[in-house]
């Protein structure tokens, strides 16, 4: 059965888009198979291939319309390529393609002998014609739209279960960086609810790597339509630059398919905005040319996590985001706008984690804030984590770090000075003392000479930062 949460809502299904959507779904993303041989991890949800066009949820005028502009912008194109690229088996479409040869939109080129799925199959005039006046409708020409109500129950059944995360399992995301204890007790609950976090401290403490470091964290994969359709609109959902596509088997002329290709199978999404951010792109955003929506970042984050990094420096305010999103925060429902001024309802369970350089009251009132479950405040590290990092970082670059020269490097610069640590400070002069070294082709090994010359080079003495 599939998942739900007591606060999510859905639109509903009709008993074969229910069935086409419960394929396969697992309870628990990190449980084995009951077969103990057996070590792969299982998906928890896989969209079934439709059997018939009525499975697929969609009109057979919206399926005729993409086939003619396949055939419009494709060329000559065999049968099975032509079903391919719908993302559905020939078997749904030969019938419809018998008719566009009946009424002479559509003529056989040549095959190669394995029966209609073998055919080339082309446009005739009339039937470029036909198609031109569809790509005026939207020149939309990808895998057939899911409708949005098999989406709504895909979301719903890949969210992740509340045992999903353990502090191995996270650990092991941090085990390139020094973390403390503590840290990973803040951050872990918040991930493992899927509940808003905010990361908050002094610039150079590490906060956008912590966040960034999430996006290795191990989970099962997920499916993503490459569009949907709602209200006869076509949104384009699926997105290369934020979703990482994980490969199968091609399947050459063989037409069963291990699952429906309408959708795209992928690692869970980590996408990540800065002050680029403003309210219109947190909606649908329409393209006049193409006629086809594009999804917003909230949306393209379902089932995944979404960085709002240096929150409070958009173009939009801190406060005019969190009141775009309390409605979905506290009842993992969206709204979205159409450009005629419908709207639809989707789901909103993607992970929220903020993080800024300001403090909390500069963000807004305690009311705004408490829509953000968790606060986690990024403290700048003690004396003996930061003498960690800074080896740490050592190691990672093959260098060697005496304990005395470490050391003597903290007492001259940090402890005499009364200057703050940062977690950024070893990278950043490390990296630099590197560059000295290559650049004066000078042995590769760490001198007090060289952090010194390195140090001077990142960080303006306190006297004249002051004068200026």
């Amino acid at each position: 059965m599939l998942l739900q949460d007591s606060q999510s809502q859905a639109s509903p299904l009709s008993e074969s888009q229910a069935d086409l959507q419960t394929g396969r779904i697992e309870n628990d993303d990190c449980r084995l198979e009951a077969n103990p041989t057996r070590s792969r991890k299982r998906e928890r949800f896989a969209p079934s291939v439709p059997q018939c066009l009525a499975d697929t949820g969609l009109a057979s005028s919206t399926v005729e319309q993409l086939v003619l502009k396949l055939l419009y912008f494709k060329g000559d194109t065999m049968g099975n390529e032509l079903a391919r690229a719908t993302g559905l088996r020939f078997s749904l479409i030969e019938e419809m393609i018998d008719s566009f040869k009946f009424q002479q939109l559509v003529q056989v080129k040549s095959s190669l002998g394995y029966g209609p799925v073998s055919a080339v199959l082309s446009l005739t005039e009339r039937g470029r014609s036909i198609a031109r006046d569809y790509l005026d409708v939207n020149q939309y020409v990808g895998p057939a739209p899911v409708p949005i109500a098999q989406y709504c129950a895909a979301v719903q059944a890949q969210r992740m279960p509340a045992v999903w995360l353990t502090r191995e399992r996270l650990a092991k995301v941090y085990s390139h960086m020094v973390v403390t204890n503590a840290m990973l007790d803040q951050i872990g609950p918040a991930i493992a609810s899927s509940k808003s976090l905010l990361i908050y401290g002094q610039p150079g403490n590490g906060k956008t790597y912590i966040a960034e470091a999430l996006s290795n964290i191990e989970a099962s994969h997920i499916y993503i339509p490459y569009a949907l359709e709602a209200q006869g609109n076509i949104i384009q959902l699926y997105d290369p630059i934020y979703h990482q596509l994980v490969r199968t088997e091609d399947q050459g002329l063989n037409t069963e398919l291990p699952y429906d290709e309408r959708w795209a199978r992928c690692r869970r999404p980590f996408i990540a905005s800065g002050g680029e951010l403003s309210l219109s792109m947190l909606d649908l955003s329409y393209n006049a040319v193409s006629k086809i929506y594009d999804a917003p970042f909230q949306l393209k984050a379902n089932n995944g996590i979404y960085l709002i990094d240096d929150f409070g420096r958009q173009k939009a305010t801190s406060t005019e985001i969190l009141n775009r999103w309390i409605v979905p925060m506290e009842r993992r429902i969206d709204y979205l706008s159409f450009s005629n001024g419908g709207k639809m309802t989707v789901p909103f369970e993607t992970f929220l984690l903020f993080s800024t350089n300001l403090t909390p009251d500069k963000l807004g009132d305690e009311a705004f804030l408490r829509r953000i479950q968790y606060k986690m405040l990024l403290r700048s590290p003690a004396e003996e984590e930061f003498r960690m990092i800074f080896c740490h970082f050592c190691e990672a670059q093959g260098l060697a770090a005496p304990r005395e020269l470490v050391d003597a490097f903290i007492s001259k610069h940090y402890l005499n000075t009364g200057k703050r640590f940062r977690r950024c400070h070893p990278r950043d002069v490390i990296s630099q003392t590197i560059d000295y070294i290559n650049f004066q082709r000078l042995p590769y090994e760490l001198t007090e000479e060289l952090l010194d010359q390195a140090f001077a080079s990142c960080f303006l003495p306190e006297t004249e930062l002051t004068e200026a």
